[in-house]
């Protein structure tokens, strides 16, 4: 019964699951050993063993700034100072434009939000319906302002 409160999900191939029983007698089933009562299970598409922990190599110590990430490759590909500056002012171009577009996509839904009081239409009969396109505007610009938002930070973000 515990089996069908997991939701399905997609096993992968790098994904390990372990059967945790604990002493009183709850199951659990997750992707984290919890200790000597979890088993791993063996799923269609996942690991048939866990991957064992990577311990750091012996040999000098690192010193205090140096960094984990490995060094590029000398052939790595590489974008000169010009180039990035034309991809920055492409995107910035691109992202004003959203913006633009937003800010209008906002101004007409407040226009037509008439500050909480929109004008009814003839296929609103039913009162029902009425509340449905007000509660429908309100979420709008919800959206949109949070839109206008993002597109403002990521403007700000732009070098």
């Amino acid at each position: 019964m515990a089996a069908l409160a997991v939701p399905a999900a997609p096993a992968r191939a790098d994904s390990v699951i372990y059967k945790c029983v604990d002493s009183a007698g709850r199951v659990e089933f997750t992707d984290n050993r919890r200790g000597p009562h979890c088993k791993v299970l063996d799923v269609p598409g996942a690991m048939s063993s866990p991957q064992p922990a990577r311990r750091p190599q012996a040999g000098p110590p690192r010193a205090a700034g140096a960094s984990a990430a490995p060094a590029a490759p000398s052939d790595f590909p590489r974008v000169d100072g010009a180039e990035q500056r034309a991809r920055d002012a492409d995107r910035r171009a691109i992202l004003d434009a959203e913006l633009r577009i937003e800010q209008q996509k906002l101004n007409e839904l407040r226009g037509e939000f008439n500050n909480g009081a929109p004008e009814r239409r003839g296929d609103e009969r039913n009162y029902a319906k009425y509340q449905d396109r007000v509660a429908t505007l309100k979420d709008g610009i919800s959206r949109s302002e949070k839109n206008v938002e993002a597109l403002k930070r990521e403007i700000a973000n732009i070098r």
